[in-house]
């Protein structure tokens, strides 16, 4: 089981809905990408501490956990501002012209991909697809899905969010 130590990192929250999640698995390591959401979900991101203890809650090494955690790009390893907006650069919405949104929502936040927005309001991140390529180009902020997205919207979209 977890070094105490380590695994009080967690709030008492978050074991209690890890474990939750462990419960109908076959095995602990397979709520490893729960338990990081579960994390993400009250903290907004996973720390290397954050992930260390979750490892080792789980009986897995932090490099296994790692390595699933980059894998996984829903999984955020830094800080993210309140809203994290995700531009679609699948083959659908590139042929419809995402190269273009993503420079034209890049010039509205004065940001890059990757980069916050100095308030804190929203972290640019790219994404391979977001499932909806007869409505291309698209764009995800939060758990929201923007479709038909044209530059002329932007102010309008944005604009919905704090």
């Amino acid at each position: 089981m977890a070094e105490p130590a380590l695994v009080q990192m967690l709030s008492d929250a978050e074991v209690r809905e890890i474990e939750a999640e462990c419960a109908h698995l076959p095995d602990r390591q397979s709520a490893a990408i729960d338990a990081m959401m579960i994390v993400q979900r009250h903290r907004g991101w996973v720390s290397d501490e954050s992930l260390a203890a979750i490892a080792q809650l789980l009986g897995m090494s932090t490099a296994a956990l790692d390595s699933i955690a980059t894998f996984y790009n829903l999984i955020y390893r830094k800080p993210v501002g309140r809203h994290v907006v995700m531009v679609c650069d699948s083959v659908s919405c590139y042929v419809m012209g995402a190269d273009g949104l993503r420079k034209q929502v890049e010039n509205h936040l004065g940001v890059q991909l990757g980069q916050t927005t100095a308030d804190g309001r929203f972290t640019l991140l790219p994404i391979v697809c977001l499932g909806a390529c007869d409505k291309a180009p698209t764009m995800m902020i939060d758990d929201d899905l923007i479709e038909n997205v044209t530059a002329e919207r932007l102010g309008e979209i944005f604009g919905g969010y704090a």
